[in-house]
């Protein structure tokens, strides 16, 4: 029994003890709430709104291009990028010495550095010195904005000639540093070198904010063709930066800068990568979440990518094997296109040693006598002419200049006028048109009128306006205003007002579409990217063949100019004869346009096949010809591409990476004048 209570009274005083300590703990936490709620409750609220969530966005590569036929034409190259991420409240100081230590381990180009970056950097680097240029009276006067504005005033050159060539290397990556936003990757150099890439990775821990960016560069698979038109790429430039920020772009986006890159930009835009981070005291603490980014869309160009190489190599040749016989600068344009849909198939341009496409698009030339047809279709229209009138070619005077054909030709009908390529036809048209009857000499019916009425013919074929293509902008050519009436009839012949070679590609593809001026068109659809670049997306959008205007003129009216064409190909005494035995029906107008106080010519030529059926319309622009020369290079152009591109209808063959070798070429034909 006495065992039995002394068990009994020990359990009351173990239940006693326990339920003391959990008194004791229970007290201790709620104290310890007490505490943190009561007297830390500020700080911690303070820390909790210190905590936040940051996005950062990482670029993704840009959509691919191919050609007509499914070939890459534009592909992405993997490179490294350095970068640098600002924390949310970044110390000038800190950034300094960042930038020191990565002057030891790249090389960047300082050409960009300004004035202004060089004042900024004296500052930062020589403070005691800048303090020195505002007096303390000064400074009590001055907010700290006036004070700063009137130390970079007074920082002289001699002052900027301390900088060195180190310190300008550290101050370029530093100008780098500077435009990129807090928490998000900012691009110091591009395509850094694995020598620089394994330098920078062994001392990452000493570069806070540092990092290797896998990036993506603009790969060119067929070297230099065609790449004018392509466009290039760089930072937003600095009058767009608003447009762009407007848009969702950050400030340190890469951006298309120019033609297809630039027009085309919303598209080949990538789907940033989207990467949440939580900070808290300036430090990334954790990620909330990722979106994984997405290659921009993919463009399939109207463009043979084997054609256009092609058509450069028959270029470069003609150039270069006719050298001597320029006057200035040796050149040569080509543009060919569908008439039918306006999809264009190849255009180029050599100037001097090597192919710059924009004189394509961007350049205008008097282009002489290919523009007649136009002036023979104004003819018909306004009833001055109908299509059996003759015409007396000989000499004639206006103004006191004598004005005449190549040679004088008799009666002549406009069929003739076209073949022969008679400039006193065109006169007589103009000479109409305007009122002034020749025979009598009289009278010059509101000069200024005329002209205008004149060009609205020329513009309905795409002569001296926009032609709707499909880059982010085109030259309109000149206008020789209103002068004399001489030069009303000049106008008539393609000698006053100046064209684009692409305008006149557009004008020969309107005659040739039985008077319906196409919209030039370079991109055919935009599609989605897809797994393998090897196949094709699904189609986003698809351009349809736009009708820019149907000319007035009949269909009668137009059918007898294009047998004028094929006359000047196939006529007895036709300008373009030397190519009368192509078997695809060629049709065409030569040119040409005196220039250099008439030492030289512009040489032209337009043409389209088949004949009876146009699959692909051309022309031809060769400036500064000395016009003693017998050599044609504009008919050697034309029929070299009409060539290949009717052998290439028949075998198609894979494009070749390489541009092959210039061959020599032997001595070219004599030329028959127009």
């Amino acid at each position: 029994m006495t065992n039995q209570k002394k068990k009994k009274n020990h359990v009351p005083t173990r239940l006693n003890i326990l339920f003391f300590a959990v008194f004791i703990l229970f007290s201790a936490l709620i104290l310890r709430l007490g505490v943190v709620q009561i007297v830390q409750g500020e700080d911690f609220t303070r820390e909790l709104e210190r905590t936040s969530h940051v996005t950062a966005r990482i670029d993704a590569p840009r959509g691919l291009m191919y050609d007509r036929y499914g070939n890459i034409v534009v592909d992405n190259e993997l490179e490294l990028s350095l970068t640098y991420t600002q924390p949310p409240r970044p110390s000038e100081q800190e950034k300094l010495e960042v930038a020191q230590k990565l002057a030891k381990l790249i090389d960047l180009e300082t050409s960009s550095i300004t004035e202004r970056d060089m004042k900024d950097f004296w500052i930062l680097t020589r403070r005691e010195q800048a303090l020195e240029k505002v007096s303390a009276e000064e400074r009590r006067n001055l907010d700290n904005n006036e004070e700063y504005q009137l130390t970079l005033e007074r920082i002289t050159n001699e002052d900027l000639a301390e900088i060195t060539e180190a310190e300008k290397s550290v101050l370029a990556i530093k100008r780098e540093m500077d435009r990129g936003y807090a928490l998000a990757p900012q691009r110091i150099k591009q395509g850094i070198t694995l020598e620089e890439a394994h330098a920078i990775s062994e001392h990452l821990d000493e570069l806070p904010g540092v990092d290797i960016l896998r990036d993506a560069t603009r790969k060119y698979v067929y070297d230099d063709t065609f790449r004018s038109f392509f466009g290039r790429t760089g930072s937003i430039p600095r009058e767009s930066l608003d447009y762009y920020l407007s848009r969702g772009y950050d400030r340190s986006d890469i951006v298309g800068t120019s033609f297809l890159e630039l027009q085309y930009e919303q598209a080949l835009r990538g789907q940033k990568a989207v990467v949440e981070n939580i900070t808290s005291r300036g430090s990334v603490v954790g990620t909330a979440s990722e979106q994984i980014g997405q290659r921009g869309n993919d463009l399939v160009l109207t463009v043979d990518v084997e054609l256009q190489s092609k058509v450069e190599d028959i270029l470069r040749k003609e150039v270069e094997s006719n050298r001597g016989v320029y006057l200035r600068d040796p050149a040569a344009y080509v543009v060919m296109m569908d008439p039918k849909t306006g999809e264009i198939y190849s255009m180029a341009g050599y100037e001097g040693r090597d192919f710059d496409h924009f004189g394509v698009v961007n350049k205008s030339f008097e282009m002489g006598s290919t523009v007649k047809g136009a002036t023979v279709l104004a003819g018909l229209h306004s009833g001055v002419i109908v299509p059996n009138s003759v015409i007396y070619d000989a000499p004639i005077r206006v103004g006191g200049v004598q004005k005449q054909s190549v040679r004088s030709m008799g009666n002549i009908n406009s069929l003739t006028a076209i073949e022969r390529s008679s400039n006193v036809y065109m006169f007589h048209i103009a000479m109409r048109i305007a009122g002034f009857n020749y025979s009598s000499q009289c009278c010059w019916n509101d000069l200024e009128g005329s002209y205008q009425e004149f060009r609205n013919y020329l513009n309905q074929f795409g002569l001296g306006v926009e032609t709707g293509i499909d880059l982010p902008s085109e030259s309109l050519g000149f206008n020789g205003g209103v002068q004399y009436p001489g030069n009303l009839l000049d106008l008539a012949i393609g000698q006053f007002d100046t064209y684009t070679p692409l305008q006149l590609a557009q004008y020969v593809a309107t005659i040739a579409n039985d008077g319906y001026r196409m919209k030039p068109q370079i991109v055919k659809e935009i599609r989605e990217p897809s797994s393998s670049k090897e196949d094709l997306g699904r189609v986003i959008t698809q351009f349809q063949p736009t009708v820019m205007n149907r000319v007035e003129m009949s269909d009668e009216h137009i059918k007898h100019v294009q047998r004028g064409f094929r006359q000047v190909i196939v006529g007895s005494q036709g300008t373009g004869r030397a190519l009368a035995n192509k078997p695809y029906q060629l049709a065409g107008k030569t040119g040409t346009a005196q220039v250099l106080n008439k030492r030289g010519n512009n040489q032209t030529f337009v043409a389209y096949a088949p004949y009876d059926d146009p699959k692909v319309a051309v022309a031809v622009v060769v400036p500064n010809v000395n016009r003693n020369s017998s050599v044609s290079i504009s008919r050697n152009i034309v029929s070299g591409v009409m060539d290949t591109f009717f052998e290439l209808e028949e075998r198609r063959q894979n494009p070749e990476v390489n541009i092959p070798v210039v061959d020599e070429v032997e001595e070219n034909e004599e030329e028959n004048v127009d």
